[in-house]
């Protein structure tokens, strides 16, 4: 086996972001530092390789994975960093450097104050370095699951309070931030609760009212159907967490009473699930798609402003995949089926019974010389009727409704 005759280096920089790597060296200041060494010792370096990641787990870092990579395919047979946890705080990963090392692959790992070579006495403190930063890292983990468990039983739930509170963080450092109830948005979760429980909303029909009552999130945006049914199950609200999976009492203020919080889960059960957040897409069993006979499916955007659009699409546009049929508007499609029974009359329909009651209705208080045709009643309907009123509608189709194009056409 042929091995190089100068000993090159690749740079290897890391820093996670977690919290037990706040005093390490930024990964520029690493990369710095180690440039300096080089020029001073007259290290050649060949590449340079840097990464934010925790080296707690094996196999999980890219730039790890790749620095190894370089030293198989003889880019490089050395490796120049600042410490040896910046390359290893597990076993897996120290164990592959170590049989590189006995391959002869690996020859040298320079530090910022140490150097390692394929000797035993150096591969050995390698090892119990590394291990050392492990068993440092398990029982600071240790430390931080103890003194989070230790503040919940405090009455204090670790990480940022939920929508309708604030956390105020201590004057002096070193004092515990506490948690205090947001006196701008705590009213409309109280109201949501309200709403749900006691005057017999959707989720959907109180999250469209407190919209327009002024309720948004801390950055002014639009509190979308997912929050609010997170809100919804938060037992924050009445002074209790979850955290870890066990259930603690909290010392924050509650929002509402625990009677409240189990009553709107009463109703939010007998909620069908279509009606708590979910519009009715209408055409979803009544359209196929023209171009490649798939299905056709309903989707809703809230644009910034907070305004909901409802578009159709075949289930097989977009990404990947191959069909070219475009979206669609809801109100674009109502507007179409109008048309065609504008165009059609009554021949492609089958009506319903109720909608031919109601428009007898109608009729009886009209002019004889002027009554309502079913097609003017269809095209009313689609336009200003209720959601139910054109799902009804959309159902006396005798014809399959196919999407083509953009536009609906009969299936002849």
């Amino acid at each position: 086996m042929e091995y190089m005759e100068k000993i090159t280096y690749c740079l290897y920089a890391r820093k996670s972001s977690e919290s037990d790597e706040r005093q390490a060296l930024s990964i520029g200041s690493q990369i710095s530092e180690m440039q300096k060494i080089a020029d001073k010792q007259g290290l050649k370096v060949v590449e340079t390789i840097q990464e934010s990641k925790s080296a707690k787990d094996s196999g999980g870092r890219i730039g790890y994975q790749n620095l190894l990579i370089g030293l198989q395919e003889r880019r490089y047979n050395a490796i120049l960093t600042w410490a040896p946890d910046r390359l290893s705080r597990n076993a897996g990963d120290l164990g592959k450097l170590v049989d590189l090392m006995d391959q002869q692959v690996l020859v040298q790992i320079q530090t910022s104050g140490q150097t390692f070579t394929n000797t035993p006495d150096e591969k050995f403190l390698l090892m119990i370095l590394c291990s050392q930063a492990k068993l440092e890292n398990d029982n600071r983990s240790k430390n931080v699951k103890r003194g989070l468990r230790t503040k919940c039983e405090m009455g204090v739930r670790p990480g940022r309070p939920p929508i309708g509170y604030k956390l105020v963080r201590a004057e002096r450092f070193g004092d515990p931030s506490s948690i205090v109830v947001d006196e701008e948005r705590a009213p409309y979760i109280k109201k949501l609760f309200i709403y749900i429980a006691e005057k017999g909303m959707s989720g959907r029909e109180a999250k469209e009212k407190l919209q327009k009552e002024g309720f948004h999130n801390v950055s002014g945006g639009t509190v979308g159907f997912s929050r609010i049914f997170n809100i919804l199950q938060e037992p924050f609200y009445y002074g209790e967490f979850v955290y870890g999976g066990i259930r603690y009492h909290g010392n924050h203020k509650p929002i509402i009473t625990k009677e409240l919080f189990l009553k709107a889960q009463s109703k939010l059960k007998r909620t069908a699930k279509g009606k708590w957040g979910r519009k009715q897409f209408y055409f979803n069993q009544i359209l196929k798609c023209a171009e490649c006979g798939s299905g056709v499916s309903g989707t809703e955007h809230t644009n910034r402003h907070g305004k909901t659009y409802m578009y159709y699409k075949c289930n097989k546009y977009g990404g990947t995949r191959v069909c070219k049929c475009k979206y669609i508007r809801e109100e674009a499609l109502f507007e179409e089926a109008a048309e065609i029974i504008a165009k059609t009359k009554e021949k492609h329909l089958r009506l319903d019974r109720r909608i031919k009651e109601d428009l007898a209705k109608i009729n009886r208080f009209r002019p004889e010389e002027d009554p309502i045709s079913i097609e003017e009643y269809l095209i009313g309907i689609f336009r200003e009727g209720s959601s139910l009123e054109k799902g009804n509608v959309l159902r006396s189709f005798k014809d399959r409704l196919m999407l083509k194009g953009g536009q609906i056409v009969l299936q002849r």
